[in-house]
């Protein structure tokens, strides 16, 4: 039988300090990761783009647009409609990508066929974010996110 060796105060320090090592190198990782996979500032000054948010929000919802977006087949599908009817509104930008990092951002190029907007893209399963902004006739610009859900 082998015979304890005593807790001394000198292990009980190293104890503790590894303990306090472990954690903190997690939390430092974590914060890392955090930090380096964010896809950034949604407007460089809040304060500011606050002024004109009721107006904005005002004159896009006065457009009366119902805006969708769905995947199917390496195609993105976006109906912009008015009323039940299609809209051919002037696509200003639009990015396709992850809700938490810019990392497989693309930027598809949407083609007016008719009935909806149309481009080719490669989408992996889960949930994808179209940051859209669009004209109306009158210059009225607008502003959404479309949450576009893809399953394989």
């Amino acid at each position: 039988m082998t015979e304890a060796r005593p807790l001394t105060g000198r292990k009980v320090l190293l104890i503790v300090c590894s303990a306090f090592a472990v954690i903190i190198a997690v939390n430092l990782t974590l914060a890392f990761k955090a930090v380096s996979t964010f896809p950034g500032l949604e407007t460089r000054n809040s304060y500011v783009a606050s002024q004109s948010f009721d107006a904005d929000r005002s004159a896009q919802l006065a457009l009366g647009w119902d805006v969708s977006a769905t995947a199917q087949e390496d195609t993105l599908r976006l109906s912009i409609r008015k009323d039940g009817q299609p809209v051919e509104a002037e696509i200003a930008s639009a990015v396709l990508g992850r809700a938490t990092n810019v990392a497989q951002d693309q930027t598809p190029e949407l083609v007016f066929d008719g009935q909806d907007f149309t481009a080719p893209v490669q989408l992996a399963a889960g949930n994808w974010n179209l940051r859209l902004v669009a004209l109306a006739e009158d210059g009225t610009e607008f502003r959404q996110r479309v949450i576009v859900k893809v399953r394989r």
